[in-house]
């Protein structure tokens, strides 16, 4: 059953909303996620759907430069990004989804630190 969340970043100027059929989030050891706090949840490109705040996000890419980090340029949180794993979908950070969805989300750990040995254990949820 899909579920639908609504979330933003800190400062309320940019909101969204994700079509969420399985609550796993993927917690990950590398370096950006470590420091940003990040909370993997990967859905297709349809699930996810900004709701305001669009001009207010900049963008952040490193390394391949494939990932497309997206942060409000007022409060400075990421809400979601373009992952280099699912280029075609959104990974959203379930830690800026409203409530408290920590205790909804089931966390598995992800092995970022070697992402190339690690990119094919992600669940993805089906594309919409």
């Amino acid at each position: 059953m899909i579920q639908v969340h609504a979330g933003g970043c800190h400062c309320g100027a940019v909101r969204f909303e994700v079509d969420v059929q399985e609550a796993v989030a993927y917690d990950c050891n590398c370096s950006i996620c470590q420091k940003k706090g990040f909370l993997h949840l990967i859905v297709g490109q349809t699930a996810l759907r900004v709701l305001s705040g669009r001009e207010a996000l900049s963008e952040y890419r490193f390394g391949t430069g494939v990932a497309r980090h997206y942060f409000c340029r007022t409060c400075g949180i990421h809400p979601f990004y373009v992952p280099r794993s699912h280029p075609d979908g959104w990974d959203v950070n379930v830690r800026c989804l409203d409530g408290e969805p920590l205790r909804d989300f089931r966390i598995e750990p992800f092995d970022g630190r070697n992402w190339e040995a690690s990119v094919g254990s992600i669940q993805t949820e089906p594309a919409r």
